[in-house]
C-alpha cells in the first residue's frame, strides 16, 4: 500500500532531479573557458515504479538523475595526438628554419654577396694600380671582411645548434613531467571511479596533458580492461606508450633520461641524446618537437638525412677550404690547377710562394709555411681550414709588412705588373671552381636550399596546424559547452523544478482541506 504522502515524495524527487540538473549546467556554464573541458549532462531517468496491490499496474515514483556523464569522442582525441606529433615536429623545424634564414641574410647590404663583391672590387682596384699601398691595404681589410663573415655565419649556426640542444634536454624533462602528472591523474581517476562513478573533470585534465605530450613525441594513449573488480565492473586501466614501451602504465611513469653522447664517429658527438632511463635502451622520437630539435640538430642531408645546422655548416666548411684552395694555389675542387695562385704570384717586396688565406688556431693565424706543413698533401692541408677558422695567413695580416706580400705581380721587380692580380680576379666568375659553378653560384645554391627547406617547414607546418585546428574544432563541436544551449537548460530546469515546487504546494492544499476542513 502506498504511503499518504506518495505525492509529496514524487514532487520532492523532481525537486531533486531538477536541482541536481541546474547543479550541471552551472557547472558548464562555469567551465565555458577551461581549456580541455569537455560537456557534461546529466543521465535522467524515471525511478523505479512501483507495482498496485489491486491489478491495475505500476504507478511511476519521478525521476531521477542516475549518471553525469562527460561528453568525449574518443577517436577524435586519438586523430588529434596522431596529427599533433606531427604538426609539432614541423613547427619546430619551421621556427628554426626561419632563425638560419635571417643568419645568411640575403639578399642584404651585408651578405655573402656584397662581401665578396667589395673584396674583387678591391682586387680590382689593385689591379689598376699595383703599387698603391692605400689599395693593397684596402684589398687586406675586404679578405678579412670575407673571413670574418663566414667565422660568424659559422659560429651563429652553432649557436643555434647549441640553443636546440638545450631546447631537446627541456623537451625531455617535459615528457618526464607530464607522464609523471598522467600517473598520478591515473590513480586519482582509478581510485575515485571504483564505486561505479565517473570521474568527468579529472579525465579531462588528464587528455589536456596528453595534447601537450602528443606535440612533444609520438605516443599511443588508450584504457584498456585487465579483468574485473570484486564488485563485477571491468578493472580499466590507462596506458601510455612510446615506440611499443610503456610510459605510463596505470600508477607507474616510465622516466626518459638525456644523457651527452661522446662519440666522434656519431653526428651526436657532444650533444645530447634520450634513453629509457631504468633500461638505457636508447630512444628514437618518431614525431613531435624532440624529432624536430634532433633533425635540424644533427642532420647532415646524407642517406635521407634531415638536411639541418650541420648540413649548412659542412657546406660553408666546403666553400671556405675550396675557396682558399683555389684562390690561394689556383686549385679547384677537381684537383687540377688552372691559375697559378696567389703562391704563384710575387709580392710588392719580391716574395712569393705566400698564401693568402689561411687558418686560425688557439687565437693565432697560421703563416703561409705553417699552413702547408699542416699536412702530408695538398687536401689534407685545406682540410685544416674550415668556416669558423678561416683568417689572412700571418704573413699578409702582419702590420708592418703584409701589404707588400700581396701577391699582384707575375714576376718581381715590376711594381706595375698586374698579371697575377688579373688572374685572381677571373676566379669569381669562373665556372668550373665548384660543382655549381662560380663561387656566387655556390653560395646562391646553398641559400636557395636553405630556402627550400625553410618553405617547405612552413608549410607542412601550415597544413597540419589547419588539420590540428580542424580536429579540435570537431572536438569542440562535440564536447565543447555552448552558452545559448546551456541558457536554455537553465530555464528548462528552471521551469520543472517551479513545476515540482507547485505540486508541492497544490499536494499541501489538498491535505489542509482533508486534514483540517472536512467535518468542521
Amino acid at each position: 500500500m502506498r504511503s499518504s504522502f506518495f505525492g509529496l515524495e514524487i514532487a520532492a524527487r523532481g525537486l531533486f532531479t531538477s536541482q541536481r540538473a541546474l547543479d550541471i549546467t552551472n557547472h558548464n556554464i562555469n567551465n565555458v573557458n577551461t581549456p580541455g573541458y569537455s560537456r557534461q549532462v546529466g543521465i535522467q531517468k524515471a525511478s523505479r515504479p512501483i507495482g498496485l496491490f489491486d491489478g491495475t499496474g505500476m504507478i511511476g515514483t519521478g525521476s531521477e538523475i542516475t549518471a553525469v556523464k562527460r561528453i568525449r569522442d574518443d577517436f577524435l582525441d586519438y586523430k588529434y595526438w596522431s596529427e599533433n606529433v606531427s604538426f609539432g615536429e614541423w613547427e619546430t623545424k619551421k621556427i628554426i628554419m626561419e632563425d638560419m634564414e635571417a643568419i645568411f641574410n640575403e639578399p642584404s647590404d651585408s651578405g655573402f654577396n656584397k662581401v665578396l663583391d667589395e673584396f674583387f672590387s678591391a682586387l680590382q682596384e689593385l689591379s689598376k694600380n699595383p703599387g698603391s699601398l692605400q689599395t693593397r691595404e684596402l684589398v687586406k681589410s675586404k679578405g678579412i671582411t670575407v673571413s670574418k663573415y663566414f667565422n660568424s655565419t659559422a659560429a651563429q649556426l652553432q649557436k643555434i645548434r647549441s640553443d636546440n640542444n638545450y631546447a631537446f634536454k627541456i623537451k625531455v624533462d617535459e615528457i618526464n613531467s607530464y607522464a609523471k602528472q598522467i600517473s598520478n591523474l591515473n590513480e586519482q581517476i582509478y581510485k575515485s571511479e571504483l564505486d561505479g562513478n565517473t570521474a568527468n573533470d579529472l579525465r579531462d585534465e588528464r587528455t589536456v596533458l596528453l595534447d601537450k605530450l602528443s606535440k612533444l613525441i609520438n605516443i599511443q594513449a588508450s584504457e584498456v580492461v585487465v579483468g574485473k573488480l570484486p564488485n563485477g565492473k571491468e578493472d580499466r586501466r590507462f596506458q601510455v606508450t612510446l615506440n611499443g614501451s610503456y610510459l605510463v602504465n596505470h600508477f607507474r611513469a616510465y622516466e626518459l633520461e638525456y644523457f651527452e653522447v661522446n662519440d666522434a664517429t656519431s653526428p651526436k658527438d657532444g650533444m645530447y641524446d634520450v634513453r629509457w632511463k631504468d633500461s638505457k635502451n636508447p630512444v628514437e622520437p618518431k614525431g613531435g618537437e624532440l624529432k624536430g630539435y634532433m633533425d635540424v640538430r644533427d642532420g647532415r642531408g646524407i642517406n635521407g638525412e634531415y638536411k639541418g645546422v650541420p648540413y649548412y655548416i659542412d657546406r660553408l666548411n666546403e666553400f671556405a677550404r675550396n675557396f682558399a684552395k683555389a684562390f690561394n694555389e689556383g686549385i679547384f675542387k677537381d684537383g687540377n690547377q688552372y691559375y697559378a695562385g696567389h703562391a704563384g704570384g710575387v709580392g710588392l717586396d719580391g716574395s712569393t710562394g705566400i698564401r693568402f688565406f689561411s687558418y686560425e688556431e688557439n687565437g693565432t693565424a697560421k703563416s703561409s709555411a705553417e699552413l702547408m706543413a699542416s699536412g702530408a698533401d695538398m687536401d689534407s692541408v685545406y682540410k685544416n681550414i674550415t668556416a669558423f677558422n678561416i683568417t689572412l695567413s700571418s704573413d699578409i695580416l702582419d702590420a708592418n709588412n703584409g701589404i707588400y706580400k700581396i701577391a699582384a705581380a707575375s714576376s718581381g721587380g715590376e711594381s706595375e705588373n698586374n698579371e697575377n692580380i688579373n688572374q685572381l680576379l677571373r676566379l669569381r666568375h669562373d665556372t668550373r671552381m665548384f660543382d655549381e659553378g662560380a663561387p656566387e653560384d655556390f653560395m646562391k645554391s646553398l641559400v636557395s636550399n636553405l630556402g627550400i627547406d625553410a618553405q617547405q617547414a612552413v608549410r607542412i607546418s601550415e597544413n597540419q596546424d589547419s588539420i590540428v585546428q580542424q580536429i579540435e574544432n570537431r572536438r569542440l563541436s562535440v564536447s565543447g559547452v555552448s552558452i545559448d544551449e546551456e541558457m536554455a537548460n537553465m530555464v528548462k530546469y528552471q521551469h520543472a523544478y517551479n513545476a515540482a515546487a507547485k505540486m508541492i504546494s497544490v499536494i499541501d492544499q489538498i491535505y489542509d482541506v482533508t486534514i483540517n476542513r472536512m467535518g468542521a
